[in-house]
């Protein structure tokens, strides 16, 4: 028998009732996240998700909680859903190695669509606070800052290249010939995937192997020929070509279906994750590591209608694999704005965000009243067992498209399966790009608009 109206108000009631006594309020105060950082105590795996790419108060709250994580809890790398050579420019930089000027300048290898996403106010005081709390330090205390994605591919070549002409030039050779498959399409890389996948053109998944056995071979050889050093330009040369290796293949997997080429992302992600924390270990750091991505990609699939449809995740294989050692914590806000674009590679807007639907995770937080909050869902609670039940939870990713958010931006999950611990911000605004164009602008005048630069 279906519920009554009236019966379904009265759950929905009790349930807001549930999640108002299990919050812990935040209030803008220094002690806000106490609670929460000693989460920590026993998790070397801090994984800080986020509702959309383009939101201010995730990306600086995310940056808080890690900051705090750095200083009280001896976290060692922030990984973050960005390219390898990019990050890896920017971990030079806050470890002292580069001769970028300032932070904005160690940011610019983010060329990519969507610039934003990393050329951006929040990730800028970032990266300088990081830059400061490195100074000083020995090369093993510093902290560092990677990337976990796979999509540069053509500037990972020309790293692993850049690497070889220094320390074996003859092996530069080889890997020019190897890579060389590429140059029919450019940089056209969803090109070449297509002809590779209906047999327009052999794939050049033999070669990308080759060269990274060949590089595996001669590791011992290449890491130990000036310390510490040579070790660290021998770990980014040889992730750039494992990403080489992958990238091919996630090329080819965008043109098999989603669930392929999104399963074969997140893999590598995880794949990276792990790689890291074993060279952190071999330079004898402990391998305690911030994690910063889309909620979609750091709450456990399992858990989501996308999970029954076949996908996996890197908050699922990172907690397949270090169960309770990780924490996976969620983003979710009610309404406000958002830095986003209609289209892909389309300019930057600031967008305004729907209230959430009406039943929906965003809207049951809302209807708690408490502005903002977090609450902690590891416990069997009246809350947590509540909010277990499948809801529609909200999803913005580099797209917003107001006018098919229910197809565009929702999907079914269960929350306190999904993350160990949620963040609620209700009215949330948009995260300020560093280059500002008139379609981000929009309503708000750039004079009234908070800048950290």
């Amino acid at each position: 028998m279906r519920a009554t109206g009236k019966e379904r108000l009265i759950s929905e009631s009790a349930l807001v009732s549930a999640v108002r006594r299990e919050v812990h309020p935040l209030a803008g105060a220094p002690s806000d996240y106490d609670l929460l950082i000693n989460v920590f105590d026993s998790a070397p795996r801090a994984l800080l998700g986020e509702a959309s790419h383009g939101t201010h108060e995730f990306y600086r709250q995310r940056a808080e909680i890690t900051k705090r994580l750095i200083r009280e809890k001896g976290f060692t790398a922030v990984a973050v859903e960005a390219d390898w050579p990019d990050a890896y420019r920017v971990n030079r930089y806050v470890r002292g190695e580069s001769n970028d000027a300032d932070a904005a300048e160690a940011l610019s290898g983010f060329r990519r669509f969507p610039t934003w996403m990393w050329r951006n106010a929040d990730v800028l005081d970032f990266v300088g606070w990081l830059r400061a709390h490195n100074g000083g330090m020995p090369p093993e205390k510093k902290v560092g800052f990677y990337g976990l994605d796979l999509y540069s591919l053509h500037a990972s070549m020309g790293a692993v290249l850049g690497y070889l002409d220094k320390v074996d030039p003859e092996a530069a050779r080889r890997a020019r010939y190897r890579y060389a498959c590429f140059d029919h399409f450019g940089e056209d890389t969803q090109a070449y995937g297509y002809a590779a996948t209906v047999g327009m053109t052999p794939g050049c998944e033999d070669e990308v192997v080759r060269q990274l056995v060949e590089m595996r071979q001669r590791a011992a050889d290449y890491a130990q020929r000036d310390g510490r050093i040579a070790r660290d330009e021998y770990f980014f040369a040889e992730q750039n070509a494992r990403l080489v290796r992958n990238a091919e293949r996630y090329y080819r997997a965008m043109f098999q279906g989603r669930v392929s080429s999104w399963n074969l992302r997140d893999t590598h992600m995880a794949e990276t994750l792990d790689a890291l924390a074993r060279f952190l270990e071999s330079e004898a750091r402990e391998p305690k590591i911030v994690v910063w991505a889309h909620n979609s990609h750091l709450g456990d699939a399992r858990a989501t209608e996308l999970g029954g449809a076949g996908e996996l995740n890197l908050g699922q294989l990172v907690r397949q694999k270090s169960g309770e050692e990780a924490i996976l914590l969620g983003f979710t806000t009610y309404t406000g704005s958002v830095t986003a674009a209609s289209d892909w590679d389309a300019p930057a807007e600031m967008k305004r965000v729907r209230p959430g639907l009406r039943g929906s995770y965003e809207a049951i937080f809302h209807d708690v009243a408490i502005p903002n909050f977090s609450l902690d869902l590891r416990r069997d609670s009246d809350a947590a067992r509540a909010l277990s039940e499948p809801r529609l939870e909200r999803a913005i990713g580099v797209i917003y498209r107001p006018d098919t958010e229910r197809s565009s931006h929702y999907f079914s999950a269960r929350l306190p399966q999904q993350f160990d611990v949620v963040i609620h911000f209700d009215e949330t605004r948009a995260v300020e790009p560093l280059e500002r164009n008139s379609e981000w602008v929009g309503e708000e005048a750039p004079e009234t608009y908070p800048s950290a630069l």
